[in-house]
């Protein structure tokens, strides 16, 4: 007989090829060894409820009777038997493509608002004006508004797995709306320094959530039939609607509908040492639409049976097709984030879409080769936190404490760095230097696993 030569390598490959999937499976114990082994005394009440159910059923099988002698001569043991009994789901992995995308959208949004060069400020990071074509400093906000809905249907599919109710996942909806719109308006008081309910970043943010996470539910084409309904809708009121005193189709700064309604109806007002303003609500119905293209981009990355390298493909050929929409568009109404333009939607979700193929081709594709992305993943873990403490930090403490001549700390140390390395590398290091700070907080709170969420 011929024997198989020995290659132990084959097997090792094998393993590293194709490991066994980690299960969680508990083990199954019967009722009435768990109760003898948790708490003893039950003994007497377990044979009572026994006997009553022979008597009134049927005599137990031959294997149950088997089981329970052999439960009875096993040694009770506290400690194990708690270890074999309790089953703790494993937390689902995160998406690092996701993540680092998001973070990269926290580091541009520290980078917009801390920049600290004046005149000499590069053009990208600095919002164009009306009629200029988009920059970077543009795409952060809708980028950010594009990762809150990708990330609802892992969300919604986390919650399904623990077998909630539906309606406590409504209330759960409900709480981070509030808690996103009441962050912002500590924000927005907190720049004023006067108590003010208004629409600013995050209350946009948490009113477009609630709307795409509460249509979710719906199959995916009347999704994103809803999405091209709500920005055609918002076209076609800005294009055919008449506005007083303003002609049909004359599009400027300040003559078209938005700007009409939020100067004359949401412009608010004041009620005693409270400030409302709902400027900017017509916003919603377009970010409202961004969100749900958003849940669609989520719903392709959960695809199991998909490869990452086809996830990728897709995810790119998807951004350049709402890219492209975007420009198409831009003939009829043009880019303008002061009107969140239907066009500039599109092209914000085709570009995010892209950098989110490049990501994940990048880093879910090739975990090694993407280390490179861990920086940006710190910033992305804790994405709200990463946004709002820099900002309040920066207005209660920065911008508030004073030295002991005068200076506060932000005008000392930006006058410090630009007098040793002049006013472009000086202010270049304070920004870079604050942006270190904050990252090095994320990245203690990203090691223990901490994740702040609202």
């Amino acid at each position: 007989m011929r024997l198989k030569p020995w290659r132990p390598w084959r097997k090792w490959r094998a393993r590293i090829d194709h490991p066994k999937p980690e299960t969680n499976i508990a083990k199954k114990v019967h009722i009435h060894a768990y109760i003898e082994r948790i708490l003893p005394i039950y003994k007497l009440m377990d044979d009572v409820f026994s006997t009553t159910a022979q008597e009134s059923d049927s005599v137990p099988s031959t294997r149950e009777a088997h089981e329970r002698q052999e439960d009875q001569q096993r040694p009770i043991h506290l400690e194990s038997t708690a270890a074999v009994t309790t089953t703790t789901p494993a937390p689902s992995p995160r998406l690092r493509s996701l993540d680092a995308f998001r973070g990269l959208v926290i580091a541009l949004m520290l980078l917009v608002n801390n920049i600290a060069l004046d005149t000499a400020t590069p053009l990208q990071l600095v919002h164009a004006p009306w009629h200029e074509m988009v920059r970077l400093a543009d795409l952060v906000f809708p980028w950010f508004l594009l990762c809150t809905g990708i990330a609802i249907p892992f969300s919604a599919a986390s919650y399904r797995k623990r077998g909630g109710p539906a309606w406590r996942y409504d209330l759960k909806l409900l709480g981070r709306c509030a808690s996103l719109v009441l962050l912002g308006c500590l924000i927005e008081s907190s720049l004023i320094r006067h108590p003010l309910l208004s629409l600013g970043v995050l209350q946009v943010i948490g009113f477009a959530f609630l709307i795409g996470a509460w249509l979710y539910d719906l199959p995916l084409a009347r999704r994103l039939l809803i999405a091209a309904g709500l920005l055609t809708a918002y076209w076609a009121a800005i294009k055919f609607l008449p506005v007083p005193g303003m002609n049909v189709g004359i599009l400027d700064e300040q003559h078209n509908l938005i700007w009409y309604l939020n100067s004359h109806f949401f412009a608010g007002g004041h009620f005693g040492e409270l400030t409302l303003s709902l400027w900017g609500l017509p916003s919603i119905i377009p970010t409202a639409a961004l969100v749900l293209i958003g849940t669609a981009i989520g719903d392709l990355l959960r695809i199991t049976r998909l490869h990452v390298l086809t996830k990728s493909l897709l995810l790119i050929a998807l951004g350049i097709t709402l890219a492209w929409g975007g420009f198409q568009w831009n003939h009829s109404l043009l880019f303008s984030k002061a009107i969140w333009s239907p066009s500039y939607i599109l092209l914000a979700a085709g570009t995010g879409t892209m950098l989110l193929g490049l990501f994940t081709v990048a880093i879910d594709a090739w975990p090694r080769v993407g280390l490179w992305s861990y920086p940006l993943t710190v910033f992305g873990a804790n994405a709200i936190l990463a946004y709002v403490a820099p900002i309040l930090v920066k207005v209660y403490i920065l911008e508030e404490w004073h030295l002991s001549h005068g200076q506060t700390i932000e005008q000392w140390g930006l006058s410090t760095l630009s007098a040793h390395w002049g006013p472009i590398v000086g202010g270049w290091s304070y920004t870079g230097l604050y942006m270190l700070g904050w990252w090095l907080i994320l990245w203690q709170l990203y090691r223990k696993r901490v994740f702040i969420r609202v």
